[in-house]
């Protein structure tokens, strides 16, 4: 289906769009497309499924694709929209508006390898996302010393000055996807070579090699540093437990900022956001795209939605208060705060000198039966199954027999 617009879009029709963002962050989010659509006549009808990583969703729409139901639009991931481009041939077709917009002359390439299919626009990028950040309560950093650390060392022993303060050193919830998205950072800061030998090129050898060990052995580090109650916690009450002062940093994607935005929380006066030590420079990431379903009857409401999730003003209000950074390069970076700012540096910086990297964690590296198969290893290793030599030996079979 080619989506033309050959109506006024204040009569186009309602959408039904299927996402996960839930949290409270994510909603204020939302909400600005929401109203953004509202401008141009297009009602918003809520499909959201619970799960930070999206795995939820994604089952719920194969069931609504399968039964004949299809939402109007839904956000999706890196490779899955290859798969369902793939796999089902009812996603839309946007050439119409993304060629009389151009955006191709303002989409990253990286960007544009999950948003086009056979040379077709199939996906609107409403942002790009990266993995590998740590966010730190500040008063909880003056008090282990006042410096972010820059390299694992520095690290540790911040780490290790929280643990004897007396509150819980690293915030994390204990679902897969978080674990991959630490270990999506400490292998990158073990080597970019490693990064992408092992997660992009899938070589064996880098898989189960001796610089996987140490990045599983810095894992076991890490889980040190996690409270007990871990297991199963979301990823935005991980981000409460720093908000608060009950822990001193988090490992996570800059969604994570949002929820300190919607505390009122300030970057630099109540939070620091650094990357992971060790891989300044670089970045993982992931991209959230709205792709349409072949829904003839709403083409109008798709047209009109894709173009406003494509709006320069709309990325930067919307990337402003989700915690990203705007899918186009032409967007300036006057109303972001500090951390947004380093965000749109760190990822011109990445992209022009070679050190952009898609995320294994969130599915920009690999399809998902490879992703699965690293993040049952992962999550075996950091819940004790497996020792560190083991889980670098698993990690290689299980990505071999996931081929």
């Amino acid at each position: 289906m080619l989506l033309v617009s050959s109506v006024n879009v204040a009569s186009a029709n309602d959408v039904e769009v299927l996402h996960w963002w839930t949290s409270g962050g994510e909603a204020a989010a939302i909400g600005v497309l929401k109203d953004d659509l509202s401008t141009k006549g297009v009602g918003w009808k809520d499909m959201p499924v619970a799960g930070g990583g999206g795995s939820d969703a994604m089952t719920v729409l194969r069931a609504r694709v399968t039964g004949g139901n299809a939402p109007t639009a839904a956000q999706m991931l890196g490779f899955d929209i290859k798969d369902w481009a793939e796999s089902t041939g009812k996603l839309g077709n946007l050439n119409a508006v993304a060629e009389k917009e151009g955006w191709a002359d303002v989409v990253p390439a990286a960007l544009q390898e999950f948003s086009k299919h056979d040379g077709n626009w199939i996906a609107a990028p409403v942002n790009v996302h990266s993995t590998n950040w740590v966010w730190i309560n500040k008063s909880a950093l003056d008090a282990a010393g006042g410096k972010a650390p820059q390299n694992w060392d520095e690290l540790v022993a911040v780490l290790d000055a929280m643990k004897a303060n007396g509150i819980t050193p690293l915030a994390h919830g204990g679902q897969a996807w978080q674990d991959a998205t630490i270990f999506d950072a400490v292998v990158l800061g073990v080597s970019s070579d490693l990064y992408k030998s092992a997660f992009i090129d899938l070589d064996e050898a880098a898989l189960g090699g001796a610089d996987m060990v140490k990045a599983f052995e810095r894992m076991t580090k890490l889980r040190s540093y996690v409270d007990d109650n871990f297991s199963g916690r979301d990823w935005n009450l991980a981000s409460a437990m720093v908000i608060e002062g009950k822990a001193g940093m988090q490992m996570m994607g800059d969604w994570a900022k949002g929820e300190f935005l919607k505390a009122d929380q300030k970057p630099g006066e109540d939070f620091v956001c650094i990357r992971f030590p060790g891989t300044q420079g670089k970045v993982t990431f992931n991209s959230d795209q709205f792709v349409m379903f072949d829904q003839g009857d709403a083409s109008d409401a798709q047209v009109a939605m894709a173009a406003s999730v494509m709006n320069p003003t709309f990325q930067s209000a919307f990337n402003v208060v989700k915690g990203s950074v705007p899918a186009r390069t032409d967007v300036p970076n006057t109303d972001f705060d500090d951390c947004g700012k380093k965000g749109m540096a760190d990822f011109a910086e990445a992209n022009s000198s070679g050190g952009l990297y898609g995320s294994m964690a969130h599915g920009h590296a690999n399809p998902a039966s490879i992703k699965n198969a690293i993040y049952d290893v992962v999550t075996a290793h950091f819940n004790g199954e497996y020792d560190s030599a083991t889980a670098a030996k698993e990690l290689a079979a299980a990505v071999d027999a996931a081929k």
